[in-house]
């Protein structure tokens, strides 16, 4: 029996037309195909799909907004999580998808293209060559990130893309309060600082989730992000 994604989302007080479902069910379908050759996502389950994934990459925007042509990255992006969902969502955004894995990314691509997502671009490569990259660095209003790091980790990653003023979104669960005080002297370090944490529930299921949001206030200092690799093993 076929889910209802309409009904998902309305579950969550989020509004979807019916191009954009058509655009979702299209991603699924490219990502259980690809799934198959590379390795994706362990979720393959279809409502499991629309609650996890899509439902989950778009309650960033119910927490945060965005303003019309805001350029966005989201940092290790995988499967396209949360970037594509949200780029479907609203296509006035500038979202750049930015992944390690060369594979991953041409997926992306075919996402892309198949899709007709014009305000998307990809990048394949490590989030701290890119960081430390002029022409990447500081110049984004938001970075996002759902990648499975703690958030002193994520921030070296993040924070470094993000102009002054602009915000870093980390998605975690809610078990959030002790990461958040481990990383609050990294990500001062970083130019960061704790804007706020909502902690929130997806509609109808059992799944608690937080999206912290850490303004930058001052810029990071140039040492920072260190070379490929070292962030996640010394942790600042």
């Amino acid at each position: 029996m076929a889910i209802d994604l309409e009904k998902i989302f309305a579950q969550s007080g989020v509004t979807i037309s019916k191009k954009q479902v058509a655009q979702f069910l299209q991603y699924e379908s490219l990502m259980l195909e690809w799934n198959k050759k590379i390795n994706l996502t362990a979720i393959t389950q279809q409502e499991e799909i629309y609650v996890k994934h899509f439902l989950d990459s778009v309650m960033a925007m119910r927490w945060h907004e965005l303003s019309k042509n805001d350029r966005m990255i989201d940092v290790g992006t995988g499967a396209g999580f949360p970037g594509v969902p949200m780029a479907i969502m609203m296509e006035e955004i500038e979202m750049t998808l930015l992944d390690s894995l060369n594979k991953r990314v041409h997926f992306l691509d075919e996402v892309v293209k198949a899709l007709g997502l014009e305000n998307v671009k990809t990048q394949h490569g490590r989030a701290e060559d890119y960081g430390s990259n002029r022409e990447w660095r500081e110049c984004f209003d938001s970075a996002i990130s759902r990648a499975v790091a703690p958030i002193n980790v994520l921030s070296e990653y993040c924070l470094p893309f993000v102009r002054i003023g602009g915000v870093f979104l980390a998605m975690k669960s809610s078990q959030i309060d002790e990461e958040l005080m481990v990383g609050e002297k990294a990500i001062k370090v970083l130019g960061g600082e704790i804007e706020k944490v909502e902690k929130y529930q997806l509609s109808g299921y059992d799944l608690s989730r937080s999206l912290v949001t850490i303004r930058k206030v001052g810029p990071t200092p140039k040492q920072y992000p260190r070379k490929a690799g070292k962030p996640s093993k010394k942790p600042l």
